[in-house]
C-alpha cells in the first residue's frame, strides 16, 4: 500500500516539474501590457486563474462560468463539481448512480439523496427524495449551463430552501445574449467531443442557436447528446454499468418592453433523458448482484418562466417566478417477473411560485442591500414500492439584509419561515392502508459577518440553524420519522485579496474557512444516526502574474463522528477523505492555454481501520484559441486524465474511477 507521504513527495515533485517548465516558456512569452498602477483594488475576482475566490463574501462559495465548463470536458455535472473543496463525488462519471455529497451530506451509496443538498437549475427545485438503490440526483448535461454556484453549508442558502445543511447547488442555463456579446443578430455555435478510454470510445455533440433580432427580443435553442462507452479502472478491468446515452435539450426565450426595458417575460424549458436496457437496478452497483436488472427509460424536464421588473430605482428589483420540475422513472425487471420494487415506475413533481424583490437603501450611515420574497412550493409523488406517493406542500417567507454598517464592516442576517403540510397514506400494520396529514412548521436562519482591513486582509464568521423537514419516505411505516433534523452550522474564516506581491500588477487570492456542522433529531436514513457531528477546513488561493502564469490551489481537510442508536460515538461512514489540489498553467499570448492539475486524496480511516485508500492523480489540459482569422472563433481542447493510469475507488463511491482518459473537444461560433 502506498503511503501518503509517498503521494506528498510526488505530488510536490510534479509540481516542482511544472513550475520549472513554466517559469522557463513564461520567460520567452510575448509579455501583455501590464498597468503602471498597482494599488489594492478591493476586493474583486481573481480573472486570470482558472477559478476566481469569492473574497469578497462571508459565505463559501465557489462559481464555476462557461469557460470552465467547456475547459473540463466533464461529460455529467458531478463530475463538473469534483474540483470544488468539500465536494465529493458518489461514481460521478455517469449521469445514472452518481450523486453529490457536500460536507459529508448529500448522497451516499444506498439512497441518491438525503434532502441535505438543494438543486436548483433556472431556479427549479430538482432532484428525487429517497429512491432505495436508485442515483439520479442531479440528472442533466453540463453543456446547457453557462453557470454552476456551489454555496457550501446553510448560510448563504436561505433564499433558495430549508434543510441544506450540506450545501446548495444553483445552476443557470445559456442565454441568447451572453452568446451574443449583447449585441443584436443571429449567431449559432457548435461543440463536437471526444473520449477515448482503452479503445472505447465516447462523443458528445452540441449545437446552440442564438438570436436577437432587436433589443426587446432574445432566443436561444439548445440540441446536446452525449455518449460513453464502457469505462475501464486503472488496472484495466472493466467498470460495469458504466455507458450511457444522454440527449438533451434546451429552448429559452425572453421579451423585454417598457420604458427602458425595465420589464422582461422570460421562460427556459431543459428536458435529458436516458433508456437502459438489461442494467442492474442497483444503479451504484457494477452488476445485477442481489436485485437483478430492468429496463428502465429516465426523464428529467424542467420549466421556468418569470415575470421581471426593474426599473431604474434602487428600490425595485421585482421577480415573480413559476418553476416546475418533473423526474419520471419507469422500470420493468428483466427478464420480466412480478417484482415489485424492480417494477415500480416513480414520478416527482416540483412547482414553485416565488415572488421576491431587491432594494438598495441607506438608513442614516448605514447602507442595505436587502431581498425578500413569498414562496409556495408543492411536492407530488407516484405512490411505487419502497418509494411513497403523496403531497407535501410547503409555504415561506425569506428576508436577507445585508448591512454595511461601516467602511469594510458588513454584517448580514438571514430568517426563513416554512410551513409544511405532508399528505400521504403508511401501513399501520392492518390490511388497509391508513390516511394520514401532517403539519409542521419553523423560523430558521442565520447571521454572517465581514471585516475588511485597508490592505486586502478580511475576517467573517457565521451562524446558521435550518430544519430538514419530514419527507413522504419517512413517514411511510409507524414509528419512522415524525420530527424535523435541527442543523446547526458555525463557520469562520479570513480571505486576503491584494495586487501587486511579488511582481508588479501579479493578483494574490486567499480563503481559509473553518466550519463545524451539527445534526441533531435525526430520523431520515442516515446509517443509523442519531446525532451527526462534522468539522473542517476548506481552502482555496490563486497567483497569477500579467504574463499568463497562475497557480490554482484548494483543500477541504475534514473530520466527522456520529452518534448511533446503541448511543456509541463513531467514525461518520458517510464522512468523505481530505483532499488537495494543485494546478500550474500557462497562458500565452498567442492564445494557448496550458495546465498541469494535480489531486492528492488521504487515506480515509474509520475507527482505527483503513476504509479507503488515499491516491494522487494527474490530469493535464490544453486550451488552444487561435488569434488569426479566420480561425478567431475556434477553440481546441485537449486533456489527458489520470495520465499514469492510478487504480482507485475515491472514498464514498461504489465504482472503481476511470483510469488514463483522453479527451478531445472543438469549440466554434458563426
Amino acid at each position: 500500500m502506498t503511503t501518503i507521504s509517498s503521494f506528498k513527495s510526488s505530488l510536490r515533485f510534479s509540481a516542482g516539474l511544472a513550475v520549472a517548465i513554466f517559469s522557463v516558456s513564461g520567460a520567452q512569452a510575448q509579455e501583455v501590457d501590464e498597468e503602471p498602477d498597482s494599488e489594492y483594488l478591493g476586493t474583486i475576482d481573481i480573472g486570470e486563474s482558472t477559478r476566481a475566490i469569492q473574497t469578497n463574501t462571508a459565505t463559501p462559495v465557489t462559481k464555476i462560468n462557461r469557460e470552465e465548463i467547456e475547459d473540463r470536458q466533464a461529460g455529467t455535472i458531478a463530475e463538473l463539481l469534483d474540483s470544488v473543496p468539500g465536494v465529493t463525488l458518489i461514481n460521478g462519471s455517469t449521469p445514472i448512480g452518481s450523486g453529490i455529497n457536500i460536507r459529508g451530506f448529500g448522497a451516499n451509496g444506498t439512497y441518491g439523496n438525503d434532502q441535505k443538498i438543494n438543486i436548483l437549475i433556472d431556479g427549479a427545485s430538482t432532484g428525487a427524495e429517497e429512491i432505495y438503490r436508485v442515483g439520479t440526483q442531479l440528472f442533466t448535461d453540463p453543456l446547457l449551463y453557462k453557470s454552476v454556484q456551489v454555496i457550501r453549508g446553510p448560510v448563504g442558502g436561505f433564499e433558495y430552501g430549508s434543510g441544506a445543511v450540506g450545501g446548495t447547488i444553483v445552476l443557470e442555463t445559456i442565454d441568447a445574449y451572453d452568446l451574443l456579446g449583447g449585441e443584436t443578430g443571429i449567431t449559432a455555435a457548435q461543440t463536437l467531443g471526444l473520449l477515448e478510454d482503452r479503445g472505447e470510445s465516447g462523443w458528445n455533440t452540441s449545437t446552440t442557436v442564438a438570436a436577437m433580432p432587436n433589443e426587446n427580443f432574445e432566443f436561444l435553442a439548445n440540441y446536446t447528446y452525449r455518449k460513453g462507452g464502457t469505462r475501464h479502472a486503472g488496472d484495466g478491468s472493466e467498470i460495469g454499468n458504466s455507458e450511457f446515452s444522454l440527449p438533451s435539450f434546451l429552448v429559452k426565450a425572453a421579451f423585454h418592453f417598457g420604458a427602458d426595458n425595465a420589464h422582461t417575460v422570460k421562460a427556459s424549458y431543459t428536458k435529458t433523458e436516458n433508456s437502459e436496457r438489461d442494467r442492474p437496478y442497483d444503479s451504484f452497483g457494477t452488476s445485477g448482484g442481489f436485485f437483478g436488472n430492468v429496463d428502465r427509460d429516465t426523464e428529467q424536464r424542467t420549466l421556468s418562466a418569470g415575470y421581471y421588473f426593474n426599473p431604474l430605482s434602487d428600490l425595485v428589483d421585482l421577480s415573480l417566478e413559476y418553476t416546475y420540475a418533473d423526474q419520471q422513472i419507469d422500470q420493468q425487471a428483466v427478464p420480466a417477473a412480478n417484482n415489485p420494487l424492480l417494477n415500480a415506475d416513480l414520478r416527482y413533481e416540483t412547482t414553485k411560485v416565488t415572488l421576491k424583490n431587491g432594494a438598495l437603501f441607506t438608513t442614516g450611515p448605514v447602507r442595505h442591500a436587502v431581498r425578500a420574497g413569498l414562496e409556495y412550493i408543492s411536492k407530488d409523488r407516484l405512490d411505487a414500492s419502497s418509494a411513497p406517493g403523496g403531497t407535501d406542500e410547503r409555504f415561506a417567507a425569506f428576508l436577507i439584509d445585508e448591512i454595511e454598517l461601516a467602511r469594510g464592516f458588513t454584517i448580514t442576517p438571514a430568517l426563513r419561515y416554512e410551513q409544511q403540510t405532508l399528505d400521504a397514506v403508511i401501513f399501520d400494520g392492518t390490511p388497509d392502508e391508513a390516511p394520514i396529514s401532517l403539519d409542521y412548521d419553523s423560523f430558521m436562519g442565520g447571521v454572517s459577518a465581514r471585516y475588511e482591513l485597508p490592505f486586502g486582509l478580511a475576517v467573517f464568521g457565521s451562524w446558521a440553524k435550518t430544519e430538514s423537514f419530514p419527507i413522504l419516505d419517512d413517514i411511510e411505516t409507524v414509528g419512522k420519522r415524525t420530527t424535523a433534523e435541527l442543523g446547526t452550522t458555525w463557520e469562520g474564516g479570513l480571505s486576503f485579496n491584494r495586487r501587486g506581491i511579488l511582481a508588479e500588477n501579479d493578483n494574490v487570492a486567499l480563503k481559509v474557512n473553518y466550519y463545524n456542522s451539527e445534526l441533531t433529531d435525526v430520523t431520515s436514513q442516515l446509517s443509523n444516526a442519531v446525532e451527526i457531528d462534522i468539522d473542517g477546513f476548506e481552502i482555496e488561493a490563486s497567483y497569477a502574474t500579467a504574463s499568463g502564469f497562475y497557480i490554482d490551489m484548494n483543500g477541504n481537510i475534514v473530520d466527522g463522528t456520529f452518534l448511533n442508536a446503541s448511543g456509541v460515538w463513531a467514525d461518520w461512514n458517510n464522512m468523505p477523505a481530505s483532499s488537495y489540489r494543485l494546478a500550474i498553467g500557462k497562458r500565452f499570448g498567442f492564445g494557448l492555454d496550458l495546465r498541469w492539475e494535480g489531486r492528492l486524496v488521504e487515506d480515509l480511516v474509520l475507527d482505527g481501520t483503513l476504509d479507503t485508500e488515499g491516491y494522487n492523480v494527474h490530469d493535464i489540459r490544453l486550451a488552444y484559441s487561435p488569434d488569426i482569422e479566420p480561425l478567431r472563433n475556434i477553440t481546441f481542447r485537449l486533456a489527458l486524465e489520470n495520465v499514469f493510469d492510478e487504480f482507485y475507488t475515491p472514498a464514498l463511491a461504489t465504482r472503481p474511477a476511470p483510469g488514463r482518459t483522453f479527451k478531445a473537444a472543438m469549440t466554434f461560433q458563426f
